[in-house]
């Protein structure tokens, strides 16, 4: 039963992320630019959609109808910013063409601890990504259908579309690039006729858009630096996502550097046409994203004023929704390979560098999703608050990656290092400007929680890589000292001792086990430890019906210990061990047909294999024994031998109780 579980187990799985690949099947899983674009620009696409609203949400409050000229100038200082970021991050991937971007140029340039920080900001990056990317999809629904915000719906929709964007990514990079590709090109699509014809429509067709209403209280506060700066750090999500190509080149199709700076290119090119012409259409249809009612979804509310109610108003929801649920596609596509790359570094853990069944590396994939998961329950998936942590990390890298390779052109001074230099110093200004600003504005919003995180992170990491080299340094052989294992000083001499818990056929298993493994018969013991001295003597009793050469040794526990009294056992001169020795402990397991039957079970076995592996002498051997499913057949034989038993030994009249009388002396001796 428990194969057909295993069997049928394996068959979801396979029809959930199809058949498992070769190894040399890794090649075919690269990508080229057609599908490398819209996977790993996803993000910074996607972050249309709320990056003018958050500008906006601070904007409208303050200064009202001029919100929407101020925005227009700050959407031009990103820009700016944006362009400079994509000419270094070309830099990096021709410098670094392996992958992990700011984490490698970080470490390679400015030491250990910032590429540790760096790989900190972006694991947290990543995740906020996930997280901000899948709770606005959830925002731009229900602003389309409000029916759809009722208790915690929102929630329940972001988890299942977090779910299913990581079983595409377990199907592998190929696969999950065409999954989630083609909502991409959909979106842009549908981006560019609606600036289009938004423009048309007013400046040609003489449309002219209804005017939100503002409070005269709004219009009279003063525009200040500080405000420009929070509006400015706002609208700067939009940047997130331009470190993933960089970090993800190994995913590309030879020649991988040539084709991922391709798509550097190409993402720069779209993000200037749709955060320009967003910032336009806010001016020429201001609508307000501030109102609760429309729960923040610009597009949307820009895209009911040109289109109206027709097809191209619902392909714009719906395609809106699309990209910023697909732009967690970005996340799932960087994580994995940085935390891999910092795995193989040492600074996380092993399992992250596994590959999975589709050659994708699926721990990595799990463990972002969790922790996605986690942050949209806590903050209900509302990107207004989610936004508060957002950015920091991300800028955070950008500003120790430009640092980085600034340090590189003044070390190397060769090629181009003097346009290297002016890009990156200025880029390692401007963003760490951002960091400081971002960090500050948000500090009550959120950002204090990713601002203790990273240090923390920072922390954890570093104590990861001390454990893997502490690991590394006791396992590394003398070989000044070495002497082969066949030599007389490589043998050990061991000592087997078999845990007998009853007399049954999982015990007389291991003690032919141990007869087996044991050089002479005088090297192997059976112990037992009982609670009780009726125990010890039944099963003495028991034991010598076997009729076998094995000695067996009880030792009473009258504090119900199990583990202390053998190991008290073990260090006596009892069992005759010198310096040097082994022993073995053998110990009977029986494994369950179901699962569930395990908690019917003391399942004291892991706990005397745990204590017992901490002595370097004791070595642990689990001998199973796999019971099958309970059978009617089974319950009959045991009312049967229960019977038989009744007419061996009667019963007491009336079941009485038996009192100290009856009972045996050591019974009476165990009592006191």
């Amino acid at each position: 039963m428990s194969n057909n579980q295993d069997h049928g187990i394996s068959k979801l799985k396979h029809f959930l992320i199809g058949q498992p690949l070769r190894n040399e099947a890794e090649q075919g899983e690269k990508i080229g630019v057609l599908w490398g674009l819209p996977v790993l620009s996803s993000d910074a696409v996607s972050s249309v959609a709320y990056s003018a609203p958050a500008i906006l949400i601070v904007l409208i409050p303050a200064i009202g109808a001029a919100a929407y000229l101020l925005m227009g100038f700050i959407t031009v200082a990103i820009i700016v910013l944006l362009l400079l970021l994509v000419l270094s991050y070309r830099m990096i991937i021709d410098r670094y063409p392996g992958g992990g971007g700011a984490f490698i140029v970080a470490k390679e340039n400015l030491g250990i601890g910032a590429g540790v920080i760096v790989g900190a900001a972006l694991a947290i990056d990543y995740t906020m990504t996930l997280a901000v990317s899948i709770s606005s999809g959830v925002e731009q629904l229900t602003s389309a259908f409000p029916i759809l915000r009722t208790n915690s719906l929102p929630v329940i929709l972001a988890v299942v579309f977090v779910l299913a964007i990581m079983t595409g990514n377990l199907r592998g990079v190929r696969e999950s690039s065409r999954i989630f590709g083609i909502p991409t090109y959909l979106f842009v699509a549908g981006m560019l006729i609606m600036i289009a014809y938004g423009i048309i429509k007013v400046g040609l067709l003489g449309y002219i858009p209804p005017k939100p209403e503002f409070k005269d209280s709004d219009l009279l506060q003063p525009i200040t630096m500080l405000l420009i700066l929070k509006a400015f750090s706002n609208g700067c999500t939009a940047l997130t996502g331009v470190e993933a190509v960089s970090d993800a080149v190994p995913n590309f199709r030879a020649p991988a550097q040539k084709n991922a700076k391709r798509v550097l290119a190409l993402l720069a090119i779209i993000i200037l046409a749709l955060v320009g012409g967003s910032a336009i259409l806010a001016n020429m249809y201001p609508v307000d994203p501030t109102d609760p009612a429309n729960g923040g979804a610009l597009l949307v509310l820009i895209a009911q004023q040109i289109f109206g109610n027709t097809f191209m108003y619902y392909y714009l929801t719906f395609t809106t929704l699309a990209i910023l649920v697909m732009a967690a596609n970005t996340a799932f596509a960087g994580f994995p390979i940085l935390v891999s790359i910092m795995a193989g570094e040492g600074y996380m853990p092993r399992q992250l560098r596994t590959r999975g069944d589709r050659l994708s590396y699926s721990n990595g994939i799990l463990a972002l999703s969790v922790m996605a998961i986690v942050l949209i329950i806590v903050f209900q998936a509302q990107v207004s608050k989610l936004l508060g942590l957002y950015a920091v990390g991300v800028f955070l890298s950008f500003t120790l990656a430009q640092a980085g390779m600034l340090r590189l052109w003044l070390r190397e001074r060769t090629g181009k290092w003097k346009s290297g230099v002016v890009i990156n110093g200025l880029g390692t200004i401007v963003t760490a400007a951002v960091v400081v600003i971002v960090a500050f504005s948000k500090f009550s919003e959120g950002s204090w929680i990713v601002v203790v995180a990273i240090p923390a992170m920072t922390y954890g990491m570093m104590r990861i890589k001390r454990h893997y080299n502490s690991v590394r340094e006791q396992l590394r052989i003398e070989w000044e000292n070495y002497k082969p294992p066949e030599s007389g000083s490589g043998i050990y001499h061991d000592h087997i001792i078999v845990l007998v818990a009853g007399v049954n056929k999982s015990s007389l298993r291991a003690m032919k086990y141990a007869r087996t493994i044991a050089g002479t018969l005088a090297d192997v013991v059976c112990f037992s430890v009982a609670t009780t001295r009726a125990d010890a003597d039944e099963l003495r009793e028991k034991y010598d019906q076997l009729g076998s050469d094995i000695p067996l040794i009880i030792r009473y526990s009258p504090y119900r210990k199990v583990v202390e009294p053998l190991l008290s056992y073990i260090d006596s001169r009892e069992l005759k061990r010198e310096d040097g020795d082994l022993i073995t402990v053998v110990v009977p397991n029986f494994i369950v047909a179901r699962p569930w039957q395990r908690i019917l079970h003391n399942n004291i076995r892991r706990r005397i294999e745990r204590e017992l592996l901490k002595h370097k002498h004791i070595t642990v051997a689990i001998m199973p024994l796999q019971l099958k499913e309970t059978t009617k057949e089974h319950e009959k034989t045991a009312r049967d031998r229960k019977a038989q038993k009744e007419e061996i030994i009667p019963k007491k009249p009336n079941d009485a109780v038996p009192d100290k009388a009856d009972k045996a002396p050591q019974d009476v001796d165990a009592e006191k």
